[in-house]
């Protein structure tokens, strides 16, 4: 039987599944781009109608960033084998996310109650700009909340232990990554408005 030796010197691989994760984030990282470049060359349109964001948005980037510190909280309880902690905080982030879901709906509630139209007849570009560039945001997010609730469930139904990082490693990227890809989004609807 040959023993097999490991290279000091050999270069780390990553995992494959964090790498498919990081050439998904850049792919949504060129549609965002893409969509953002597209409201700023519509915007020198005559017919462009500027309004402000409501409060609610603001709120809600509290929360996305309160769920980011959570969920990387719980990587580290993952890690420590503190796995009652680990559970708590895994539902406080995945709580967190919906929070944030449900306050981004109330602020589209808002700007229409404002007489903002996002669709149709009478709507305006930068109304339905929002509406897409947010909405999809809010789609990623919602893939993330999926995943955060499959991993919930696997922390409080797993009878074999299991202490393997990776998937709450991978799950904290994307979080990560969306809530970072929200502040961006947030930054540029008030500053290129």
């Amino acid at each position: 039987m040959m023993a097999t030796t490991m290279n000091p010197n050999e270069p780390k691989r990553i995992h494959p599944h964090k790498f498919t994760l990081w050439v998904a984030m850049g792919s949504i990282c060129m549609m965002f781009a893409g969509l953002t470049s597209a409201y700023i060359v519509k915007k020198n349109q005559a017919n462009f109608q500027e309004f402000d964001l409501p409060k609610i948005f603001w709120y809600s980037t509290f929360v996305i960033l309160l769920s980011s510190l959570t969920v990387q909280l719980a990587v580290a309880a993952f890690k420590a084998r503190e796995m009652g902690r680990y559970k708590k905080l895994i539902t406080v982030t995945a709580l967190l996310g919906f929070v944030f879901a449900a306050l981004q709906v109330t602020g589209f509630k808002d700007l229409s109650n404002h007489g903002i139209q996002f669709l149709g007849a009478g709507s305006n570009a930068a109304a339905s700009f929002l509406l897409v560039i947010v909405g999809l945001h809010m789609l990623h997010m919602a893939g993330g909340v999926i995943v955060l609730l499959i991993t919930f469930v696997r922390a409080f139904a797993t009878k074999t232990r299991n202490y393997s990082s990776m998937p709450i490693e991978i799950v904290s990227v994307y979080w990560h990554f969306v809530d970072v890809l929200w502040l961006y989004l947030l930054v540029f609807f008030i500053w290129i408005r």
